[in-house]
């Protein structure tokens, strides 16, 4: 009994993916007029769950394009080997409309729930923008 304990954290199963692997993926309503979408373009590495890439924030708006660094983690849920919490953090220089000026470091962050192929659902915050259970697909 001793020794199975010891490698309950450890069981892969045939579906599970070993070393770094590439993530593309679209967060939100594509094709909804005006809604922001964020595209991920992400390398995992599978053993640690850690995930850095870049993350560009797209919205049919004057500043609402942001392209930045993220970095983050993948947590496995416990609720069978397909589905995966995903947790994202990154920060980029926000430019105040006109007729304000000024910039500052915006912070966003983003928590998904994806399955193997990183299909899902999730959300975004940045700014004052707060995106919730919007779809998460892969494209790559």
């Amino acid at each position: 009994m001793t020794a199975e304990v010891g490698t309950l954290h450890t069981q892969k199963t045939a579906s599970d993916v070993l070393g770094l692997y590439f993530v593309k993926a679209v967060v939100g309503n594509a094709g909804t007029p005006g809604a922001p979408l964020v595209n991920l373009a992400l390398s995992v590495q599978a053993a640690s769950g850690h995930v850095a890439g870049i993350a560009e924030i797209t919205q049919a708006v004057p500043g609402g394009n942001h392209r930045f660094p993220v970095t983050g983690q993948i947590y496995q849920t416990g609720f069978g080997p397909n589905h995966q919490l995903v947790s994202l953090q990154g920060e980029f220089v926000y430019s105040v409309p006109p007729p304000a000026i000024g910039s500052f470091l915006a912070n966003f962050t983003a928590a998904l729930s994806v399955d193997q192929q990183w299909n899902g659902s999730g959300g975004f915050n940045y700014v004052t923008t707060h995106v919730e259970n919007v779809p998460v697909k892969n494209i790559a």
